[in-house]
């Protein structure tokens, strides 16, 4: 099982240390988070137009050590699909890929969320197997695989 990485560097120092962005980009950031600005650190720096998308996914691989997986290029089946209710996983941004026995594969845009984890092993009664995607690439698979019905 991939080691947690809150022991790990902080995503901006790595971003920083890749010099993905400045330590100035990252401060200003930084600021814009404390100011009230929604999201995490990366999603910040992605929405000011520091860095993509996939620059935040490379550096959550590098401080998480999570494999990262293109969620809109994998074919889910709709048993594993039914595993998680559409509206918990449009809501926590989630994506179950594949069950082997009693291992769940899943893709979450918080892979660090232990609470949301601890509640799909509940809901599922599986260990879960974590894999990381960008954003877009969640909210593109959620579309397709759980489509809004009206």
């Amino acid at each position: 099982m991939p080691t947690m990485c809150h022991d790990r560097h902080l995503i901006g120092e790595i971003l920083v240390g890749r010099e993905l962005v400045t330590a100035a980009q990252l401060a200003h950031a930084l600021s814009v988070q404390k100011a009230g600005g929604e999201g995490f650190v990366g999603e910040i720096l992605a929405r000011l137009g520091y860095v993509s998308e996939m620059d935040i996914v490379t550096a959550l691989v590098v401080q998480c050590n999570l494999p990262y997986i293109a969620v809109t290029r994998y074919l889910v089946e709709p048993e594993v699909l039914r595993l998680i209710p559409a509206d918990m996983a449009r809501r926590n941004r989630l994506v179950p890929l594949d069950r082997i026995g009693n291992i769940l594969s899943v893709v979450m845009q918080n892979p660090l969320d232990t609470g949301m984890r601890q509640e799909v092993e509940a809901l599922t009664h599986c260990r879960i197997a974590m894999f990381i995607s960008t954003r877009s690439e969640i909210d593109r698979a959620l579309a397709s695989f759980y489509p809004e019905t009206c």
